[in-house]
């Protein structure tokens, strides 16, 4: 039988806030995350691109971008998975995940949207404008 990988986190409460947040405003990623991304990684696929290599930890730490509306990723940035591989210990930590600023809003209070996208609180005027700036972009 092959060796799963275990998860653990760097900080588990602000993650599943995260993850909570992801479910409530984007239930694609979230689904791909839970049923596609989390099953493949414990089998040991690992998923993304890696950002960096630690030799003497024999660490790899990765970023998996996951689905997302393109105008979403232009307003607040891809959403990512941020994770650390601990291969001698076969162990993945989840670290987060991004945009956290948007996401951990979300889950503190409710999030109006703007021809479909999610607005933040702090900076309503600024994302609006961008949303607004994109579509008359798109539309020439």
């Amino acid at each position: 039988m092959k060796e799963t990988y275990l998860f653990d986190y760097v900080n588990e409460n602000e993650f599943h806030k995260l993850e909570r947040s992801l479910k409530k405003y984007n239930m694609l990623a979230y689904k791909k995350l839970h049923f596609d991304y989390y099953p493949s990684l414990k089998e040991g696929d690992f998923l993304g691109e890696i950002v960096s290599t630690n030799k003497e930890n024999n660490t790899k730490s990765y970023e998996l971008k996951l689905p997302t509306d393109s105008l979403f990723a232009k307003v607040h940035g891809e959403i990512k998975l941020l994770y650390v591989v601990y291969e001698n210990d076969k162990m993945i930590l989840l670290d987060k995940l991004e945009p956290e600023a948007i996401l951990s809003e979300g889950h503190q209070s409710e999030l109006v949207t703007y021809k479909g996208v999610m607005v933040s609180k702090q900076h309503s005027e600024k994302d609006m404008f961008k949303i607004n700036l994109l579509n008359m972009i798109n539309h020439d």
